[in-house]
This record gives C-alpha cells, sequence and structure tokens, in this order.
C-alpha cells in the first residue's frame, strides 16, 4: 500500500554562498519516514511556487521544521530589530495560513522548533528576540562548537503537566531534551496550551486546545536519533497514525462522493 504523504516545510538556503536553494534535513526525512512510516516530501515553503490551497489536497499532514531564519516579528505586530536574526518571509507566507487551515481542518501538523513558534505566531501569539537576554533565563542556543552528537545532546529537563497531552504520551511528567533554539513564546496565541515547561519557564510542548487534528509542537529537536530516543519515537509514532487515520477518513469520503 501506498503510505501517506507527510510534507516536510523546507527553508531557503545559498549553496556555496551563490546558488539559491530549499533545503531539508535529512533527519527530518528519516524521522518521518522510518519512525512515522509516511512518504517524506520537501516541500518549496514560497508562495511563488505553492499554494496553501494546493498543498492541502497534496498533502496528508505537515512537518513545520526548524531553521535559522526566523519568523518576521511584523507577522505579530512588532518591528525588527538585529536581535531578530534573519528571515524568511516567503516561509512566513505560506506556514502561517498552512497552520491556521490545518487546525481548522483538523489535518494533523507537528511543529519543530521555528515551527513550534509558527504555530504560536500564526494563532495570534508573540515571540521573544533572544531568550538569554531574558533575566533568569538561560541560553538555549545550540553550541558553537562540537559535534553534531555534541550539539544535539540531551541538555535539560522538560517538566510536563500532570495528566496532559504530553504526559500522557510519554508516561512520564519529566523528560530530557536538546536545546537549540535562540527565540521563544512571549505570549500566548489563541487556543494554544502550553503543556511543558523548561527550568527556566520557557513553553517547550504545547498542543492547540479543542482543534480536531494532531497539533502537537515543541520547542527542542526531536527528529535527531529519533528511531531510538525514547521521547522522540512516541512523537514521530504517534504523529505518523494521526496522518494515516487523516488519509484513510480523506479516501473514504472521496469513495462516498464517487459512488
Amino acid at each position: 500500500m501506498v503510505r501517506p504523504v507527510v510534507g516536510i516545510i523546507g527553508n531557503s538556503y545559498l549553496m556555496n554562498d551563490q546558488y539559491p536553494t530549499h533545503a531539508g534535513g535529512t533527519m527530518n526525512s528519516d524521522a518521518v519516514s522510518n519512525v512515522s512510516d509516511c512518504v517524506p516530501l520537501l516541500i518549496p515553503a514560497d508562495p511563488r511556487f505553492v499554494s496553501v490551497e494546493e498543498l492541502l489536497e497534496v498533502c496528508d499532514g505537515f512537518l513545520l521544521t526548524g531553521g535559522r531564519p526566523n519568523v518576521h516579528p511584523e507577522e505579530y505586530g512588532e518591528s525588527a530589530t538585529a536581535a531578530h536574526g534573519d528571515f524568511d518571509r516567503a516561509r512566513d507566507a505560506i506556514t502561517l495560513p498552512l497552520v491556521r487551515a490545518c487546525v481548522e481542518r483538523g489535518q494533523p501538523f507537528f511543529g519543530i522548533c521555528r515551527g513550534f513558534q509558527e504555530v504560536n505566531v500564526a494563532l495570534g501569539g508573540t515571540l521573544y528576540p533572544e531568550i538569554r537576554d531574558l533575566p533568569g533565563r538561560q541560553n538555549h542556543r545550540m553550541p558553537p562548537d562540537g559535534t553534531l552528537e555534541e550539539k544535539f545532546a540531551l541538555r535539560h529537563v522538560v517538566t510536563l503537566a500532570e495528566g496532559g497531552v504530553f504526559h500522557d504520551l510519554f508516561g512520564a511528567t519529566e523528560v530530557m531534551t536538546n536545546t537549540l533554539h535562540g527565540q521563544g513564546i512571549k505570549t500566548i496565541g489563541r487556543g494554544v496550551v502550553i503543556d511543558g515547561h523548561a527550568p527556566d519557564g520557557t513553553p517547550e510542548a504545547m498542543y492547540v486546545k479543542d482543534a480536531p487534528g494532531f497539533t502537537l509542537s515543541v520547542q527542542w529537536h526531536p527528529e535527531w536519533d529519533a528511531a531510538n530516543d525514547p521521547v522522540s519515537r512516541p512523537l514521530f509514532e504517534a504523529f505518523g497514525a494521526a496522518v494515516r487515520n487523516w488519509s484513510a477518513s480523506r479516501k473514504a469520503t472521496h469513495l462516498k462522493e464517487s459512488a
């Protein structure tokens, strides 16, 4: 049987400082294919090439990936500063309305790092430009040096709400995660439920309340070693199950309409 399709949101990237590309981390495709058991499809997140309406029909679910560019602060009513870093306005133009459409339709998405922040902004929330500059907050950024294993190493605990969605999924109220982000949630978007926090209070896990589909999103990077990590694997397995359910439901609807 043909597996359902997960659209992996790509990032704009300049190869060799000259050649423009759309890029996606291999570990994202690995996690989607080998843990979620879905077909990974890299999406050029740019409205010049694709529309939200087309993506909703082509894909059964979406992985909102991390990436160096940040959501532009104009998307949440603030002005850009040097602290906000680099931007990808084309990706903003696709992902923000895509999130809203998926929430309304019940089509599954899984937000990671920038994707976590995109979900919050899409629903009216705001972001801090630099978490480490806030009083009492720790540095959540990726270590500047070392191997990939060292950069993606587990670095802090995330405490989950007792009896919440993530507690039910992991069977624990505390899990260890990596951390590779500079920005973080400031004000919470409509319907967003923060279900997990870092020790310094930074939001780390969330979902959209009363949404009919899968909306789990995390601030860390579970795509790293997803097949073996005891926190990452259940996330991608649950996402895959939700995508398969959506795909089966859509096929059943199409068959009924054509009968």
